[in-house]
Protein backbone atom coordinates (compact mmCIF):
# COMPACT_ATOMS: atom_id res chain seq x y z
CA UNK A 1 0.00 0.00 0.00
CA UNK A 2 1.33 3.41 -0.98
CA UNK A 3 0.55 6.44 1.13
CA UNK A 4 -0.93 8.12 -1.99
CA UNK A 5 -3.69 5.48 -2.07
CA UNK A 6 -5.14 6.97 1.13
CA UNK A 7 -7.25 9.65 -0.55
CA UNK A 8 -10.59 9.46 1.26
CA UNK A 9 -11.43 11.09 4.59
CA UNK A 10 -13.32 8.97 7.10
CA UNK A 11 -14.38 9.85 10.63
CA UNK A 12 -14.63 7.40 13.51
CA UNK A 13 -17.51 8.15 15.85
CA UNK A 14 -18.73 6.68 19.11
CA UNK A 15 -22.09 6.83 20.84
CA UNK A 16 -22.29 8.87 23.99
CA UNK A 17 -25.25 9.22 26.31
CA UNK A 18 -26.15 12.65 27.59
CA UNK A 19 -29.06 14.02 29.58
CA UNK A 20 -31.16 16.68 27.83
CA UNK A 21 -32.84 19.68 29.46
CA UNK A 22 -35.95 17.58 30.22
CA UNK A 23 -33.93 14.96 32.12
CA UNK A 24 -34.12 12.25 29.45
CA UNK A 25 -31.09 10.30 28.28
CA UNK A 26 -30.24 10.94 24.63
CA UNK A 27 -27.70 9.03 22.54
CA UNK A 28 -25.58 11.16 20.22
CA UNK A 29 -22.54 10.50 18.07
CA UNK A 30 -19.22 12.09 18.99
CA UNK A 31 -16.26 12.36 16.60
CA UNK A 32 -13.23 10.40 17.81
CA UNK A 33 -10.75 10.82 14.95
CA UNK A 34 -10.71 11.76 11.27
CA UNK A 35 -8.13 9.94 9.12
CA UNK A 36 -7.14 9.31 5.51
CA UNK A 37 -8.23 5.93 4.13
CA UNK A 38 -8.17 3.67 1.10
CA UNK A 39 -11.75 2.58 0.42
CA UNK A 40 -12.86 -0.35 -1.72
CA UNK A 41 -15.87 -2.55 -2.18
CA UNK A 42 -15.50 -6.24 -1.56
CA UNK A 43 -14.72 -8.35 -4.61
CA UNK A 44 -14.01 -11.95 -5.45
CA UNK A 45 -14.18 -14.43 -2.58
CA UNK A 46 -14.81 -11.68 0.00
CA UNK A 47 -17.87 -10.51 -1.94
CA UNK A 48 -19.39 -13.97 -2.14
CA UNK A 49 -18.76 -14.63 1.55
CA UNK A 50 -20.48 -11.37 2.42
CA UNK A 51 -23.38 -12.18 0.09
CA UNK A 52 -24.02 -15.39 2.03
CA UNK A 53 -24.98 -13.31 5.06
CA UNK A 54 -26.69 -10.61 2.96
CA UNK A 55 -24.02 -8.01 3.73
CA UNK A 56 -24.24 -6.45 0.28
CA UNK A 57 -23.33 -2.96 1.52
CA UNK A 58 -19.99 -4.05 2.94
CA UNK A 59 -16.95 -1.84 2.36
CA UNK A 60 -13.27 -2.32 3.20
CA UNK A 61 -11.35 0.62 4.67
CA UNK A 62 -7.55 0.53 4.96
CA UNK A 63 -5.93 3.10 7.22
CA UNK A 64 -2.64 3.69 8.98
CA UNK A 65 -2.56 2.11 12.42
CA UNK A 66 -4.24 4.02 15.22
CA UNK A 67 -4.55 2.58 18.72
CA UNK A 68 -7.81 1.96 20.56
CA UNK A 69 -10.04 1.27 17.57
CA UNK A 70 -13.21 -0.34 18.83
CA UNK A 71 -15.85 -2.37 16.94
CA UNK A 72 -18.54 -0.42 18.81
CA UNK A 73 -17.49 2.70 16.87
CA UNK A 74 -19.05 3.74 13.59
CA UNK A 75 -17.46 5.19 10.46
CA UNK A 76 -18.82 8.26 8.70
CA UNK A 77 -17.86 8.31 5.01
CA UNK A 78 -19.51 10.49 2.34
CA UNK A 79 -22.52 11.23 4.56
CA UNK A 80 -23.15 7.50 5.09
CA UNK A 81 -22.74 5.66 8.35
CA UNK A 82 -21.02 2.25 8.59
CA UNK A 83 -21.00 -0.29 11.44
CA UNK A 84 -17.62 -1.92 11.98
CA UNK A 85 -17.74 -5.69 11.41
CA UNK A 86 -14.05 -6.57 11.77
CA UNK A 87 -10.75 -4.84 12.53
CA UNK A 88 -7.54 -6.47 11.27
CA UNK A 89 -4.16 -5.13 12.39
CA UNK A 90 -2.34 -6.46 9.32
CA UNK A 91 0.39 -8.91 10.37
CA UNK A 92 0.33 -7.33 13.86
CA UNK A 93 2.92 -4.79 12.75
CA UNK A 94 0.96 -1.71 13.88
CA UNK A 95 1.41 -0.12 10.43
CA UNK A 96 -1.85 -0.76 8.56
CA UNK A 97 -5.35 -1.63 9.71
CA UNK A 98 -8.02 -3.13 7.49
CA UNK A 99 -11.60 -2.53 8.58
CA UNK A 100 -14.64 -4.27 7.15
CA UNK A 101 -17.80 -2.28 7.71
CA UNK A 102 -21.44 -2.53 6.69
CA UNK A 103 -23.53 0.46 5.69
CA UNK A 104 -26.28 1.41 8.09
CA UNK A 105 -29.49 1.41 6.08
CA UNK A 106 -32.06 3.87 7.36
CA UNK A 107 -35.51 2.34 7.64
CA UNK A 108 -38.69 4.22 7.13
Amino acid sequence: MKIGDLRHRITFQKKITTVNENGFEVETMEDVKTVWAYVSHLHGREFYQAAQVQAEHTVKFTIRYIPKLDPSMEILFRDKRYNIIAIDNIKYRNKWVEIRAQEVVQSG
